[in-house]
């Protein structure tokens, strides 16, 4: 592949996915050192991009935007939205679109930039006719991006120097270190992401505060950590382990989220996000899959990752338990303790 000069990756949405991309923003940049390197995504992922100094842009897809418009019938309207990102796009001059989501949306945006090589990353929907190449890794690896590092392969780039590459920013370290002193938590603490946006992948709340207590009473603090969703869930927590527990739920951007994960001396978490943040920040981590699996090898990363599989999982989208969630029933709290212990001494 020649040296581009311009490209746009697009990946945009989905906190944990983004996190897991991030790996190829250095191989492109050790790659083609000179070209400008964009990323396009909606607002609520930015936060994790717009910092990073080996990225020259970050495009925003006004989504949710675009989506009134279509509910409220402003057909206009939503033209002069398509035509306006369009024209942005193309101003660029985009040699190279690597569409990381690979949905009918996302392939689109591709199309729209007008770039003469459109590369997919397991095009469907009918997204591979908006393509120039697509990309279909093969299944069953257990290496955390195991995708984006094939990719990283199939465009000719280092996958060896793969490495995830998140930047929370001055301003959110600085916000992280303020919430901290505020509550008195000038040492050691313990991050919490108990919440996503599938119940069939949750822990269970008494579990948690089971969980958040026990490090309370071995001397560390637990911060709940989630979005604007979650507050109220994770006062809950926080309020029934009493003293020591401490719920950031829904009270801080993604960035500083970002920031207090990668201050925390240990990480527990679902399969979210923020846990993925944790791995790539390198704080030593815990992750509770159950009903989907991501990943089994986390790289080298200080993590634990425990899964306990059953003839029905991973069952992603369609569990068949009736609500029982046998697969995260499976994980006790010592069991996570035990995990901790082997990464940090709580």
């Amino acid at each position: 592949m020649n040296a581009p000069r311009s490209v746009l990756v697009i990946r945009t949405s989905a906190i944990g996915d983004v996190v897991m991309a991030s790996g190829l923003i250095p191989l492109l940049r050790e790659a083609w050192p000179h070209a400008h390197i964009a990323w396009l995504a909606e607002p609520g992922v930015s936060d994790l991009l717009q910092h990073n100094p080996r990225i020259d842009e970050v495009i925003l897809w006004r989504k949710t935007a675009w989506l009134d418009l279509w509910r409220r019938r402003a057909y206009s309207k939503l033209v002069g939205e398509v035509r306006g990102l369009r024209t942005e796009l193309r101003t660029r001059s985009f040699d190279l679109v690597l569409d990381l989501q690979g949905l009918l949306k996302s392939g689109v945006l591709a199309w729209l930039s007008g770039a003469r090589e459109r590369v997919g990353l397991a095009s469907r929907e009918g997204s591979a006719r908006l393509m120039t190449r697509v990309v279909s890794p093969p299944d069953g690896d257990r290496r955390m991006s195991s995708e984006y590092r094939f990719l990283a392969d199939a465009l000719g780039l280092r996958r060896d120097r793969f490495r995830l590459d998140l930047v929370p920013g001055d301003a959110a370290e600085e916000g992280a270190g303020t919430l901290l002193s505020e509550r008195g938590l000038s040492g050691r603490f313990v991050a919490l992401a108990p919440f996503t946006t599938r119940p069939q992948k949750h822990w269970f709340e008494d579990r948690w505060i089971d969980l958040a207590t026990r490090f309370r009473d071995l001397g560390t603090p637990a911060v709940v950590l989630g979005g604007p969703g979650d507050r109220e869930s994770g006062q809950r927590i926080a309020s029934a382990a009493d003293n020591g527990v401490f719920n950031l739920a829904g009270q801080t951007p993604l960035s500083v989220s970002a920031a207090l994960v990668d201050r925390a001396d240990l990480l527990v978490g679902v399969d979210t996000g923020l846990t993925h943040m944790g791995i790539a920040l390198e704080t030593p981590t815990v992750a509770l899959f159950g009903s989907t699996r991501p990943y089994l090898d986390a790289m080298g990363a200080p993590a634990r990752i425990l899964y306990e599989p059953l003839p029905c999982s991973p069952c992603k989208r369609n569990p068949t338990c009736g609500g029982r969630y046998d697969c995260m029933r499976a994980h006790s709290v010592e069991a996570v303790l035990r995990a901790a212990r082997e990464l940090v001494d709580p």
